[in-house]
C-alpha cells in the first residue's frame, strides 16, 4: 500500500502540471504513454520474433493520435490515407516473411494500435477543445470515483460476481456502488464548475460513462487472462503498467466525445 501510494502521488505531480501546461509538452507525454501502452499489450501477445511489426505499430499508433485533417511534411498524404498505407505495408509484410508474421498477428497489431490510439487520440482532442481542464479533470474525477466506489462496495456488500471468468474479484454490488459514487461526484463537480447540460444530461451522461468505464477496465483483465499476465507492465511500481491505469480512460473519453458531451 505504501508503495501504491508513493507512485499515485509521483505520478499526479508529473501528470497534472503537463496538463495544465497542455501544449507540445503534454502532446509528447501522451504519445509516450499511447507508445508504452501499446508495446505493454503487445508482449502480452508475443506477436512472433519480428522487429518491424513493432515499428509499425508505433507507427500506425502516432498517425491515429494526429489531430483530424493532419497531413505530413513528407508528403501530402491525409491522416487516414497514411493509415491505409501503414495496414498495407503490415499485411504486405506477412507475405514477404513468408507467414512467418501471419495475417491473424497482423490483425492482432492493428486492433491494438486502435485501442490504445483512439483512447489517447481522445484525450488530446479533449485537451486542445474547450473548457479543456474542466472536462479532463471531469472525465477523471468519474474514472477515480468509479474505482473507488467499486473497491469500498465490493469489498462492503460484494456477494454476486459480476464477471468470475474475466475478473473474479469484481461484484454486481461493487459496479453499482461505483456508478451511486460517480454520480455523486459528478453532482458535486457540476455545482462547482457547471457544465451547460441539464442535471439529467448530467447524471444519464455519468451513468454511461461510469459504466463503460468498467467495461473498459474488464476488457484489459479479458486481455491478461487470456494472455496470463498479472499486470500489464511494471512501470508504475504497486500499480501495473500503463495499461492497468488507463484501462478505463481508453472507453470513457471517445465516449463522451461520440455523444458530444465534451
Amino acid at each position: 500500500m505504501k508503495q501504491r501510494t508513493i507512485t499515485a502521488i509521483v505520478a499526479l505531480l508529473v501528470f497534472v502540471p503537463v496538463i495544465i501546461i497542455g501544449g507540445l509538452p503534454f502532446t509528447i507525454f501522451v504519445y509516450l504513454l499511447a507508445t508504452i501502452g501499446l508495446f505493454e499489450l503487445m508482449r502480452m501477445r508475443h506477436p512472433g520474433q519480428h522487429v518491424f511489426p513493432y515499428v509499425l505499430a508505433a507507427l500506425l499508433t502516432w498517425v491515429i493520435l494526429l489531430p483530424n485533417g493532419s497531413f505530413t511534411e513528407i508528403a501530402w498524404f491525409t491522416k487516414y490515407e497514411l493509415i491505409s498505407i501503414i495496414i498495407f505495408v503490415l499485411l504486405a509484410y506477412t507475405v514477404l516473411v513468408k507467414n512467418e508474421f501471419t495475417f491473424d498477428q497482423a490483425g492482432f497489431v492493428i486492433l491494438a494500435a486502435f485501442y490504445v490510439g483512439l483512447g489517447f487520440f481522445y484525450l488530446l482532442q479533449t485537451r486542445d477543445g474547450e473548457n479543456a481542464l474542466r472536462n479532463i479533470l471531469f472525465a477523471f474525477c468519474i474514472i477515480w470515483a468509479t474505482d473507488t466506489g467499486a473497491y469500498l462496495f465490493g469489498r462492503k456488500l460484494g456477494k454476486h460476481k459480476l464477471w468470475p471468468t474475466i475478473s473474479p474479484k469484481k461484484t454486481v454490488e461493487g459496479a453499482l456502488g461505483g456508478i451511486f459514487v460517480a454520480v455523486v461526484v459528478a453532482i458535486v463537480f457540476h455545482l462547482i464548475a457547471p457544465f451547460e447540460q441539464s442535471w439529467l444530461v448530467l447524471i444519464i451522461v455519468t451513468i454511461v460513462a461510469s459504466s463503460f468505464g468498467q467495461i473498459g477496465d474488464l476488457v484489459e483483465s479479458a486481455f491478461k487472462r487470456v494472455y496470463n499476465v498479472k499486470d500489464s507492465g511494471q512501470i508504475l511500481p504497486g500499480h501495473g503498467g500503463i495499461l492497468d491505469r488507463f484501462d478505463s480512460m481508453l472507453f470513457v473519453f471517445p465516449l463522451l466525445h461520440f455523444i458530444h458531451f465534451f
